[in-house]
Protein backbone atom coordinates (compact mmCIF):
# COMPACT_ATOMS: atom_id res chain seq x y z
CA UNK A 1 0.00 0.00 0.00
CA UNK A 2 2.89 2.47 0.99
CA UNK A 3 4.65 1.14 -2.12
CA UNK A 4 2.20 2.10 -4.16
CA UNK A 5 1.42 5.41 -3.19
CA UNK A 6 5.49 6.19 -3.09
CA UNK A 7 5.29 5.27 -6.62
CA UNK A 8 2.68 7.15 -6.91
CA UNK A 9 4.18 10.74 -5.78
CA UNK A 10 7.29 9.92 -7.35
CA UNK A 11 5.42 9.35 -10.69
CA UNK A 12 4.13 12.73 -9.88
CA UNK A 13 7.11 14.39 -9.13
CA UNK A 14 8.62 12.92 -12.47
CA UNK A 15 6.04 14.33 -14.16
CA UNK A 16 6.41 17.93 -13.02
CA UNK A 17 10.03 17.64 -13.61
CA UNK A 18 9.31 16.53 -17.26
CA UNK A 19 6.77 18.99 -17.50
CA UNK A 20 9.33 22.17 -16.29
CA UNK A 21 12.02 20.24 -18.14
CA UNK A 22 9.67 20.92 -21.46
CA UNK A 23 8.85 24.15 -20.80
CA UNK A 24 12.30 25.43 -19.75
CA UNK A 25 13.53 23.95 -23.70
CA UNK A 26 10.37 25.53 -25.16
CA UNK A 27 11.64 28.81 -23.73
CA UNK A 28 15.46 28.30 -25.04
CA UNK A 29 14.20 27.49 -28.49
CA UNK A 30 12.35 30.40 -28.93
CA UNK A 31 15.31 32.56 -27.80
CA UNK A 32 17.90 30.89 -29.93
CA UNK A 33 15.23 30.76 -33.16
CA UNK A 34 17.17 32.29 -36.02
CA UNK A 35 16.26 35.10 -37.85
CA UNK A 36 18.47 34.34 -40.59
CA UNK A 37 16.16 35.14 -43.96
CA UNK A 38 13.73 36.79 -42.50
CA UNK A 39 11.42 39.91 -43.00
CA UNK A 40 12.38 41.12 -39.50
CA UNK A 41 16.14 40.44 -40.62
CA UNK A 42 16.58 42.84 -42.87
CA UNK A 43 14.27 44.84 -40.82
CA UNK A 44 16.75 44.89 -38.51
CA UNK A 45 19.74 46.00 -41.10
CA UNK A 46 17.56 48.89 -42.98
CA UNK A 47 16.77 50.57 -39.07
CA UNK A 48 20.52 49.99 -38.20
CA UNK A 49 21.91 51.57 -41.33
CA UNK A 50 18.57 54.35 -41.00
CA UNK A 51 19.87 54.99 -37.26
CA UNK A 52 23.98 54.99 -37.97
CA UNK A 53 23.07 57.32 -40.72
CA UNK A 54 20.99 59.81 -39.09
CA UNK A 55 23.81 59.91 -36.23
CA UNK A 56 25.85 61.22 -38.79
CA UNK A 57 23.44 63.58 -40.36
CA UNK A 58 23.31 65.10 -36.85
CA UNK A 59 26.92 65.68 -36.25
CA UNK A 60 27.16 67.23 -39.69
CA UNK A 61 23.99 69.58 -38.47
CA UNK A 62 25.96 70.22 -35.08
CA UNK A 63 28.44 71.69 -37.22
CA UNK A 64 26.28 73.86 -38.72
CA UNK A 65 24.75 75.23 -35.74
CA UNK A 66 27.59 75.85 -34.10
CA UNK A 67 29.07 77.97 -36.63
CA UNK A 68 25.62 79.99 -36.70
CA UNK A 69 25.95 80.73 -33.16
CA UNK A 70 23.89 77.72 -31.76
CA UNK A 71 25.54 76.33 -28.86
CA UNK A 72 22.81 74.76 -27.48
CA UNK A 73 21.13 73.46 -30.59
CA UNK A 74 24.77 71.78 -31.51
CA UNK A 75 24.72 70.22 -28.45
CA UNK A 76 21.36 68.63 -28.69
CA UNK A 77 22.48 67.54 -32.28
CA UNK A 78 25.54 65.97 -30.94
CA UNK A 79 23.79 64.54 -28.21
CA UNK A 80 20.69 63.20 -29.90
CA UNK A 81 23.88 61.43 -32.43
CA UNK A 82 25.06 59.27 -29.72
CA UNK A 83 21.53 58.28 -28.78
CA UNK A 84 21.16 57.19 -32.27
CA UNK A 85 24.33 55.02 -32.21
CA UNK A 86 23.03 53.46 -29.21
CA UNK A 87 19.76 52.26 -30.99
CA UNK A 88 21.95 51.59 -34.28
CA UNK A 89 23.81 49.23 -31.43
CA UNK A 90 20.88 47.40 -30.05
CA UNK A 91 19.61 46.78 -33.72
CA UNK A 92 22.67 45.07 -35.02
CA UNK A 93 23.46 43.20 -31.60
CA UNK A 94 20.14 41.03 -32.75
CA UNK A 95 21.50 40.60 -36.51
CA UNK A 96 23.82 37.12 -36.84
CA UNK A 97 26.27 37.67 -39.51
CA UNK A 98 26.27 37.41 -42.81
CA UNK A 99 25.64 39.49 -46.19
CA UNK A 100 21.93 40.54 -46.16
CA UNK A 101 20.71 42.57 -49.13
CA UNK A 102 17.95 44.98 -48.39
CA UNK A 103 16.37 47.49 -50.39
CA UNK A 104 15.22 50.45 -48.78
CA UNK A 105 15.43 54.47 -49.34
CA UNK A 106 17.31 57.03 -47.65
CA UNK A 107 17.67 60.85 -47.11
CA UNK A 108 19.62 61.95 -49.49
CA UNK A 109 19.14 65.42 -48.91
CA UNK A 110 21.82 68.71 -48.02
CA UNK A 111 23.24 69.87 -45.03
CA UNK A 112 21.02 73.13 -45.06
CA UNK A 113 20.35 75.76 -42.34
CA UNK A 114 19.94 75.37 -38.77
CA UNK A 115 16.46 76.04 -39.12
CA UNK A 116 16.58 73.90 -42.42
CA UNK A 117 18.37 70.73 -40.54
CA UNK A 118 15.75 71.04 -37.63
CA UNK A 119 12.64 70.87 -40.02
CA UNK A 120 14.26 67.69 -42.06
CA UNK A 121 15.66 65.90 -38.44
CA UNK A 122 12.08 66.40 -37.42
CA UNK A 123 10.53 64.67 -40.44
CA UNK A 124 12.93 61.90 -40.00
CA UNK A 125 12.16 60.89 -36.32
CA UNK A 126 8.54 61.15 -37.48
CA UNK A 127 8.60 58.68 -40.07
CA UNK A 128 10.83 56.64 -37.95
CA UNK A 129 8.32 56.33 -34.90
CA UNK A 130 4.64 56.76 -36.92
CA UNK A 131 5.52 54.29 -39.61
CA UNK A 132 8.52 52.42 -39.57
CA UNK A 133 9.26 50.48 -36.29
CA UNK A 134 5.61 50.18 -35.29
CA UNK A 135 5.22 48.41 -38.88
CA UNK A 136 8.45 46.62 -37.65
CA UNK A 137 7.60 45.86 -34.38
CA UNK A 138 4.00 44.23 -36.16
CA UNK A 139 5.77 41.79 -38.33
CA UNK A 140 8.64 41.09 -35.84
CA UNK A 141 5.79 39.81 -34.05
CA UNK A 142 3.78 37.81 -36.88
CA UNK A 143 7.89 36.23 -37.17
CA UNK A 144 7.62 34.84 -33.45
CA UNK A 145 10.42 37.59 -32.50
CA UNK A 146 9.41 39.48 -29.34
CA UNK A 147 11.66 40.52 -27.95
CA UNK A 148 12.75 42.55 -31.32
CA UNK A 149 9.16 43.56 -31.80
CA UNK A 150 9.66 45.55 -27.74
CA UNK A 151 13.06 46.86 -29.02
CA UNK A 152 10.86 48.28 -31.71
CA UNK A 153 8.34 49.97 -29.79
CA UNK A 154 10.90 51.14 -27.05
CA UNK A 155 12.66 53.10 -29.63
CA UNK A 156 10.18 54.27 -31.38
CA UNK A 157 8.93 55.92 -27.82
CA UNK A 158 12.79 57.64 -28.14
CA UNK A 159 12.09 58.78 -31.27
CA UNK A 160 8.88 60.72 -30.85
CA UNK A 161 10.69 62.60 -27.94
CA UNK A 162 13.44 63.91 -30.52
CA UNK A 163 10.74 64.94 -33.19
CA UNK A 164 9.27 66.67 -30.60
CA UNK A 165 12.82 68.24 -28.78
CA UNK A 166 13.56 69.19 -32.81
CA UNK A 167 10.55 71.16 -33.66
CA UNK A 168 10.70 72.89 -30.12
CA UNK A 169 14.03 74.56 -31.00
CA UNK A 170 12.77 74.86 -34.88
CA UNK A 171 9.88 76.74 -33.16
CA UNK A 172 12.71 79.18 -30.85
CA UNK A 173 14.63 79.91 -34.18
CA UNK A 174 12.09 81.05 -36.21
CA UNK A 175 10.68 83.12 -33.64
CA UNK A 176 13.70 84.74 -32.54
CA UNK A 177 13.50 83.32 -28.90
CA UNK A 178 16.83 80.87 -28.87
CA UNK A 179 18.42 83.31 -26.39
CA UNK A 180 15.43 85.79 -25.27
CA UNK A 181 11.92 84.84 -23.74
CA UNK A 182 8.61 86.49 -22.86
CA UNK A 183 9.58 86.60 -19.33
CA UNK A 184 12.61 86.35 -17.18
CA UNK A 185 14.28 82.88 -16.78
CA UNK A 186 17.40 81.62 -15.31
CA UNK A 187 20.13 81.18 -18.41
CA UNK A 188 22.93 79.25 -17.54
CA UNK A 189 26.56 79.18 -19.58
CA UNK A 190 27.38 75.63 -21.01
CA UNK A 191 30.93 77.03 -21.14
CA UNK A 192 31.59 77.64 -17.27
CA UNK A 193 28.08 77.49 -15.68
CA UNK A 194 27.50 80.77 -14.73
CA UNK A 195 23.82 81.27 -14.15
CA UNK A 196 21.64 84.84 -15.16
CA UNK A 197 18.31 85.63 -14.58
CA UNK A 198 16.54 87.80 -17.13
CA UNK A 199 14.51 87.55 -20.46
CA UNK A 200 17.47 87.97 -22.44
CA UNK A 201 20.78 86.27 -22.37
CA UNK A 202 23.67 88.50 -21.71
CA UNK A 203 25.93 89.03 -24.86
CA UNK A 204 28.52 88.09 -23.36
CA UNK A 205 29.42 85.65 -19.84
CA UNK A 206 30.19 87.85 -16.90
CA UNK A 207 32.49 84.79 -15.82
CA UNK A 208 34.45 83.48 -19.04
CA UNK A 209 33.51 86.11 -21.11
CA UNK A 210 32.02 83.66 -23.83
CA UNK A 211 29.96 84.96 -26.51
CA UNK A 212 25.46 84.53 -26.08
CA UNK A 213 25.55 81.62 -28.11
CA UNK A 214 26.90 79.30 -25.07
CA UNK A 215 24.02 80.43 -22.97
CA UNK A 216 20.95 78.11 -22.81
CA UNK A 217 17.47 77.94 -20.32
CA UNK A 218 18.91 76.34 -17.28
CA UNK A 219 17.74 72.85 -16.78
CA UNK A 220 16.87 71.76 -13.12
CA UNK A 221 15.82 68.29 -13.27
CA UNK A 222 16.76 66.71 -10.26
Amino acid sequence: MFGNKFLLLIGHEKNDIQNRLINLLHKISIMEKSIKGTRTEQNLLKSFAGESQARSRYTFFASVAKKEGYEQIAGVFMETAEQEKEHAKRFFKFLEGGMVEITASYPAGVIGTTAENLAAAAAGENEEWAELYPEFAKIAEEEGFPAIAVAFKMIAKVEAEHENRYRKLLNNVETGTVFEKAEAILWQCRNCGFVFEGKKAPVNCPACAHPQAYFEPMKQNY
